[in-house]
């Protein structure tokens, strides 16, 4: 056996050691072309090092993009703006870089109507800062409260709530349809009080905070909740036309139609 292959040999063992596996793959080609172009030792290591490192920060964001249970195609590129003027695509651009706001546990609340795009906006920020490097994990609220009572039960609420530590933002879709009839809510309290200052949220809801008595057991844990969500927070109102019935509206107008004459016909019509 050469000495080259010897050497190879070693290479390959020591960086399966390091776990480096980009370098392990790209150190023959790159090796080629030093050679062959006469690169200093510093440019060819370097060269390596940088391919190893933005390698390693693609792994990490395809396991956080997995990891965050984000619904599939909302993104910023594909939300319309246009349709919901009281968003400003600057301001919700600023957010996604996460930066100070996510640093100081500061939160973000979308209010509106079924159907007016709180849910994609809250998504598609999500997906933003997960592919800047911040971690997120999106959640019906109803799914989180259950597991959570199922923590509780089970005397690990604490050690559950701790877990979502991890996450720089937790995305709470849906808050409104929790409500106190159909379980104690008394966890989802818990979970605020716990990451207040410290771990950010985002929160869509249908309803304003005068309807948040439905969803917690008595006033004063209402007015506890909300006053520690809006403490550090930025709330978006998104009082538009639902995008769904618009879309029906088109469907039913059909092509050529004036959209000024359609109309969707409800059961008494």
């Amino acid at each position: 056996m050469s000495a080259d292959a010897i050497d190879t040999g070693r290479l390959t063992l020591a960086l399966n050691d390091l776990r480096l596996p980009t370098i392990k793959v790209i150190w023959p080609d790159f090796a080629a072309r030093a050679d062959k172009e006469g690169w200093p030792a510093a440019r060819f290591l370097a060269s390596l090092a940088e391919h190893e490192m933005a390698e390693r920060a693609n792994r990490r964001i395809r396991r956080n993009v997995e990891e965050a249970r984000l619904p599939v195609g909302k993104t910023l590129d594909n939300f319309e703006f246009d349709a919901v003027p009281m968003v400003s695509k600057a301001q919700i651009m600023a957010l996604a870089a996460g930066d100070s706001w996510l640093d100081q546990g500061a939160n973000l609340m979308f209010f509106g109507p079924p159907g007016g795009g709180k849910s994609h906006l809250g998504a598609a920020l999500g997906l933003a800062l997960v592919e800047n490097g911040w971690r997120v994990l999106h959640t019906r609220t109803t799914d989180l409260v259950q597991k959570l009572q199922t923590a509780r039960r089970a005397l690990q609420l604490e050690a559950a709530i701790a877990k979502l530590d991890k996450y720089h933002l937790l995305i709470l879709d849906d808050l409104a349809y929790v409500t106190k009839d159909q379980a104690e809510t008394s966890v989802l309290f818990e979970l605020i009080s716990a990451r207040y200052e410290r771990r950010s949220m985002l929160i869509t809801a249908n309803q304003p905070f005068g309807e948040w008595g439905r969803i917690f057991p008595d006033q004063a844990m209402t007015l506890a909740a909300v006053d520690r969500l809006v403490h550090h927070a930025t709330i978006f109102e998104m009082n538009v036309e639902s995008f769904r019935r618009r879309a029906a509206i088109d469907r039913k107008a059909g092509p050529g139609r004036p959209p000024t004459r359609a109309s969707i016909k409800t059961p008494s019509d």
